[in-house]
């Protein structure tokens, strides 16, 4: 009986790794095994950093969040409770946008939440 070593999905698997790998230097891009290495562990920096990217987004609102009160005598905690008590559903991310792109509409969010 021949020996069976199913050729096709041995080559589709490795053929699926190299085109991951396309783009990477020397054998990274080249060699099955190397290349292997590569794709997992840019997997798993793609895995961290997507969570990563979450918490860097969260500091930078609140940073840009902090500068735009504190122009209005406030700082960021006290106006964090503030909203809160005041029922004011606006997240990080718009609040932040605000501060930037709309310093006006920010001041009129801030006046509303101090009176």
């Amino acid at each position: 009986m021949s020996r069976s070593v199913n050729a096709v999905a041995s080559r589709k698997r490795r053929k699926k790794i190299l085109k991951e790998a396309k783009g990477y230097f020397g054998a990274r891009s080249k060699v099955y095994t190397v290349a292997k290495n590569a794709v997992e562990k840019g997997w798993s920096y793609a895995y961290r950093d997507r969570r990563n990217k979450k918490r860097e987004f969260r500091r930078l609102w609140i940073a840009r969040i902090n500068a735009g009160v504190r122009q209005h005598g406030m700082n960021y905690s006290n106006f964090m409770h503030l909203l809160a008590e005041k029922n004011v559903d606006l997240n990080r991310k718009v609040l932040a946008d605000l501060a930037m792109n709309e310093p006006e509409v920010f001041a009129a969010v801030v006046d509303h939440v101090r009176a």
